[in-house]
């Protein structure tokens, strides 16, 4: 046997034992029962590196955003301010644990987002809606607003207009350069539900660097411990030197979370956000705080939630399709080509194989689309082995040896198979640029499996027949 022979089934071998490996945790995760799963999934055990099912094969919740342009800040443009909010909502949702989330823009101000597996629609908006602008404000204790708070209290309704501004005899009585907030749901009594803040911003969270969940050291409550960067610490450390006595205000999106007093200087450039706080709102937070601010609030003008029920079925019936159209094409090959089919399905099984395993790799996500591409990948590929298999039975035609004919099959072949793989490639580029979502999944997959389609139909099969050639010729059918 020749040593390149011997390198080439090497290869071969190892590329298998790895593939087998790495679609180990997948299908050791997908035969658990759901119930386990769903335990699992809660705790944040899934594994990291193993296929992941979209939205149409396990459900979830599908969400239309739309972003407020009119909020923005007058300096930053609209194409910037989407593309920043897609990059911030994408780092919130990886850091919450869900990962290769489909999120796309449509139109001019609008967001698509896919959250496979998560079904309650209210931790999906909280964890998703948040601007979370973080800012620091002094409180405003002067008898004005002291005046302004004691007339809120005596008002039944809100002091807010349907337009969010001030009714006019709450204005009149705000002292000049100041704003009202809202203070947080765990506020008991009518008088401590608002805050008179100064208008002026001591420091924002431009500058945090991180944010985490911690507890109160003496009742154990959940807070938010962040941590500013080296500028943001110094600002901190001025702004707290210089109000000593007075009140700083924590808001997040306009809602004062807790008003410490400041009590001397405060260095390091860290500090605790407290609250009433459950754990898991905390946890939320803090991954908001750290994925950032969007540049202007999103609403959420369509919601869906997608049970996991039809995708179960779109599994089972693309599982059933998939096997009898693959045991057809099996057969076909043996049946025709003899021990060119055989050799031309194992090609085969070790694609479908080999594009799983780079699947999970990735931890990409396979959507019903993601499958069509697949399939055509395959397809792909074993057309590949018909051009080889028709210009060997060319080549024996004219009775040449076998020595030769197997050289000449693949070298006559090759032009073809380049050609159509390059073609397939470039539609491919084409809807993965200008796709969006599902579209974009078939065109991955297909590239994907386009390469290891190459790989299989033209090296591996290459390697069987070099090796049966030099063990045994004579056995050697086409």
């Amino acid at each position: 046997m020749k040593k390149t022979t011997h390198w080439k089934l090497g290869l071969t071998l190892g590329l298998t034992i790895l593939s087998v490996w790495l679609l180990y945790p997948s299908v050791e995760w997908y035969t658990k029962p759901a119930d386990e799963r769903a335990k699992l999934e809660a705790v944040r055990e899934r594994p990291k590196r193993m296929l992941n099912l979209g939205l149409d094969l396990r459900g979830g919740t599908h969400m239309l955003l739309e972003l407020e342009v009119e909020k923005l800040d007058k300096k930053e443009k609209l194409n910037d301010a989407i593309t920043r909010a897609i990059e911030i909502i994408r780092n919130r949702i990886d850091q919450y644990g869900v990962g290769e989330t489909p999120i796309s823009r449509q139109g001019e101000r609008w967001i698509s987002v896919d959250l496979p597996g998560i079904s309650n629609t209210e931790e999906a908006e909280n964890l998703i809606g948040k601007t979370a602008l973080l800012e620091f404000r002094l409180v405003d204790t002067s008898p004005e607003a002291e005046k302004a708070l004691s007339k809120i209290s005596d008002l039944t309704d809100s002091p807010f207009d349907k337009d969010g501004k001030l009714v006019p005899e709450i204005a009149k009585l705000m002292p000049k350069n100041t704003a009202l907030f809202k203070a947080s749901s765990g506020e008991e009594s009518s008088r401590a539900k608002y805050y008179v803040l100064s208008s002026s911003v001591g420091i924002t969270g431009a500058y945090l660097e991180n944010a985490k969940v911690s507890t109160d050291s003496q009742f154990g409550y959940p807070n938010i411990s962040f941590t500013f960067n080296k500028e943001g610490g110094k600002i901190f450390e001025r702004y707290t030197g210089e109000n000593i006595g007075k009140y700083l205000a924590i808001v997040l999106d306009g809602v004062v979370h807790s008003a410490p007093v400041i009590k001397s200087r405060i260095g390091g450039g860290s500090g605790v956000i407290e609250g009433s706080f459950t754990m898991e709102e905390a946890r939320n937070l803090s991954i908001i705080l750290r994925a950032g601010a969007l540049p202007a609030p999103v609403r959420i003008i369509e919601k869906r939630v997608v049970g996991p029920g039809l995708g179960e079925d779109s599994i089972k019936k693309g599982v059933s399709a998939m096997g009898i159209a693959f045991l057809l094409v099996v057969l076909f090959m043996i049946v025709y080509y003899k021990g060119g089919g055989f050799i031309a399905d194992i090609a085969l099984f070790l694609n479908f194989v080999l594009l799983l395993a780079a699947m999970s790799y990735f931890s990409a996500t396979l959507t019903l689309p993601g499958i069509a591409g697949m399939i055509l990948s395959l397809a792909m590929a074993i057309d590949a082995n018909v051009l080889i298999l028709e210009r060997m039975r060319e080549e024996m035609a004219l009775s040449k040896p076998v020595a030769m004919i197997i050289p000449t099959g693949y070298d006559k072949a090759w032009s073809a198979i380049l050609d159509s793989n390059v073609t397939t490639w470039i539609a491919a580029v084409f809807l993965f640029q200008f796709g969006s979502g599902p579209v974009k999944g078939f065109a991955v997959t297909l590239t994907i499996g386009l390469l290891i389609g190459m790989f299989t139909s033209v090296f591996v099969t290459r390697a069987i027949y070099e090796f049966l050639l030099t063990s045994n010729p004579k056995e050697l059918s086409i």
